[in-house]
């Protein structure tokens, strides 16, 4: 049974249920190296450079980084090619990392396992992206067993993004949870933390390795953990669950 006060535990998903920046680059690379086999005639350097570059001034989450890539490539640079082509060879090998290497912590699975099957909590998620793309992470992640179905909160879905404060709120309304009862595990110090506790929420700083461990929040998190065991740790050291016990 659940302690008396927390009743759900709400998780980002990009480098918190799954390395994000490790697959983003190996998927990368492989698109990158894909297009030019496809007869891009660029460096895979150079390459890398100006996709960072749409990245950032596009956001990770639009759907056309490989159209926007080739449109700031001379013309010269894909002579006497379709660029549809090249652009297809991108998103196929892109499509083929992902099929095979997007796959979730180990420890995440079995504590999310545990937690649904011994304990009361309402288990959810509270993610950034677009619907399409983040439920997809979901599925191929095989997390969705595990989360409430109504407890699933795609800031594409909600029409909030994080930071906004609002997004966690929508989420805590909908389930007419109280802050305090609920708690929220993400890896990025300003969206995931800061937010989350401007909400009132209870906040996990998840610090396993993704590109946002270095950073600082404006306030220090109620906890933090390098893992999924950790979380157990915290768990049944502050609110009195025990789901490793059975």
């Amino acid at each position: 049974m659940t302690g008396p006060s927390l009743r759900a535990i709400f998780f980002d998903v990009d480098d918190t249920l799954y390395s994000t920046s490790e697959f983003s680059a190996r998927a990368r690379d492989a698109s990158l190296e894909a297009m030019i086999q496809a007869g891009l005639a660029v460096p895979l350097e150079e390459l890398r450079v100006d996709l960072e570059e749409v990245i950032a001034e596009f956001s990770p989450n639009h759907e056309h980084h490989f159209d926007k890539l080739l449109l700031r490539l001379p013309r010269r640079a894909y002579k006497g090619r379709n660029p549809a082509c090249i652009i297809a060879a991108g998103v196929v090998a892109y499509h083929a990392v992902k099929a095979r290497e997007l796959v979730p912590y180990e420890d995440a699975v079995e504590v999310l396992r545990m937690l649904s099957t011994r304990t009361d909590l309402i288990l959810g998620v509270i993610t950034a992206g677009l619907a399409v793309k983040q439920a997809e992470k979901l599925v191929r992640l095989k997390v969705l067993d595990y989360l409430r179905a109504n407890a699933i909160f795609i800031s594409d879905q909600i029409g909030i993004n994080k930071p906004n404060v609002k997004l966690y709120q929508r989420a805590l309304s909908d389930l007419n949870l109280k802050p305090s009862e609920s708690m929220y595990v993400g890896d990025h110090p300003h969206h995931d933390m800061d937010a989350a506790r401007a909400a009132g929420m209870i906040t996990v700083w998840n610090r396993r390795g993704g590109k946002h461990a270095g950073g600082t929040p404006a306030s220090p998190p109620d906890h933090v953990i390098q893992n999924f065991w950790d979380l157990l740790e915290v768990l049944e050291g502050h609110y009195g669950l025990k789901p490793q016990g059975g």
